[in-house]
C-alpha cells in the first residue's frame, strides 16, 4: 500500500477507556503504517455529565495533556472534542465516528455508511475500523488451533457481548442464548467455542458456561490469554451478538459466514448497519442451527488507511 517513509509516522489516539473504541483508531493507524499511542480521555467532576460536543476547551480543561505528536486521531465524542480542540493548535486532526459536531472542525472523518453523513473531508465505510487483519488472525489461527484441535467440526465460535443502554444481555438473555446454541449443538453435532467480552454479565457468563460445558462446548473463563482473534480465526461459523458493531465487523472481516443472536433492544444506527450486511448476504440472523453458505471477508479497514495516507501525504508527510 505504499507506507515506506524514511521516517516512519507516530500518532496518538484519543478515546474514552473502551477496547471498541481504541481498536478502531489502533486499527486505522495500522492500516496506514502510523506507529500509534493511546491516550484516555477521562472527564472530570461536572464534564462527566456534559456532552462532549459541549466541552469548551477539552484541552485546557485537562481532559487531556498536549500530545506530542502532531498526528491526532479521535474516537467517539470524547476523541471528537479533543482532537477538534487540538487542530486549533496545529494538529492534524483525524476522526473515526461521527463527531457531532461541525465536520469542517476535522482534516478526515472516518464514518460507518449507518453515520448518514458526507462530505468532501469524509470517507465511509461499510463496517467499523477493527485490528483483525489477515496476518494476525493467521498468527492466531497457529496458536489456537491446537488448543482447539480436541472440539467437534465444524467450529462455531461464539461472541458474546453485553448490556449497553440499547441492547440487554443478563441472566434470561444468557440462558435464552445459552439453549440456543446447545440445541444447535445437539441437532447439528458442531463444536462450539464461547468468548464472553468484559461486558458480559457474570450471571449471563455462568448460564453459558453450565448449559453448554457439560455438552462438551469451550467457554472462556476470563483468565489468562484472551481467545478472541483465536476464535474469529479458527472458525467455520460465527455467531455474534448484535450489540456491538466492532464485533460484528471483526467478525464479518474472517472467511466464516456470520450468525447474528438477536437481543431485546433497539438501535436504529445498528439495525442500519445490520441492514447492509444482511443485504449484502454476508450476515444471516441465528435461528438455533447451524448455517453455511459462500462468503467473503468484508473489511474496509484498509480502505480507511489509504484515506489517512493520503491525508498525511497532502499534510506533508510529517514524521510525527
Amino acid at each position: 500500500m505504499g507506507r515506506e517513509r524514511n521516517a516512519p509516522v507516530s500518532g496518538v489516539v484519543l478515546c474514552s477507556a473502551y477496547a471498541g473504541l481504541r481498536n478502531q483508531g489502533l486499527g486505522l493507524a495500522e492500516a496506514a503504517g502510523v506507529a500509534p499511542r493511546v491516550e484516555e480521555i477521562r472527564a472530570m467532576g461536572l464534564w462527566r455529565q456534559v456532552p462532549p460536543a459541549w466541552w469548551p476547551a477539552p484541552v485546557a480543561a485537562r481532559m487531556v495533556s498536549p500530545p506530542p505528536e502532531r498526528l491526532a486521531i479521535g474516537v467517539g465524542g470524547a476523541g471528537a472534542a479533543v482532537v477538534a480542540a487540538l487542530r486549533r493548535r496545529g494538529h492534524l486532526a483525524v476522526q473515526v465516528q461521527h463527531p457531532r459536531m461541525p465536520l469542517d472542525r476535522f482534516d478526515l472523518i472516518v464514518a460507518n455508511r449507518h453515520d448518514e453523513i458526507a462530505g468532501p473531508n469524509v470517507v465511509m465505510t461499510r463496517t467499523a475500523l477493527h485490528r483483525a487483519t489477515a496476518a494476525r488472525l493467521a498468527e492466531a489461527r497457529g496458536v489456537w488451533g491446537p488448543r482447539l484441535a480436541h472440539l467437534p467440526r465444524p467450529l462455531v465460535s461464539v461472541l458474546v457481548g453485553g448490556s449497553n443502554g440499547r441492547f440487554r444481555l443478563e441472566a434470561r438473555e444468557g440462558e435464552g442464548l445459552a439453549g440456543a446454541i446447545a440445541g444447535m449443538m445437539r441437532r447439528d453435532r458442531v463444536g462450539v467455542a464461547v468468548t464472553p467480552s468484559r461486558r458480559t454479565a457474570p450471571a449471563a457468563r455462568a448460564a453459558l458456561e453450565a448449559t453448554l460445558g457439560p455438552l462438551g462446548a469451550w467457554v472462556w473463563d476470563m483468565e489468562g490469554e484472551n481467545p478472541y482473534f483465536g476464535l474469529l480465526a479458527c472458525a467455520d461459523a460465527i455467531v455474534v451478538t448484535i450489540d456491538s458493531i466492532s464485533m460484528v465487523s471483526e467478525a464479518v472481516a474472517t472467511e466464516a459466514p456470520v450468525l447474528l443472536a438477536s437481543l431485546p433492544g433497539r438501535s436504529r444506527r445498528i439495525a442500519l448497519f445490520l441492514r447492509g450486511l444482511r443485504e449484502a448476504g454476508r450476515v444471516r440472523d441465528f435461528a438455533g442451527r447451524m448455517e453455511s453458505w459462500g462468503v467473503t471477508p468484508l473489511d474496509d479497514t484498509g480502505l480507511a488507511g489509504e484515506a489517512l495516507l493520503a491525508c498525511l501525504q497532502r499534510a506533508g508527510g510529517f514524521s510525527g
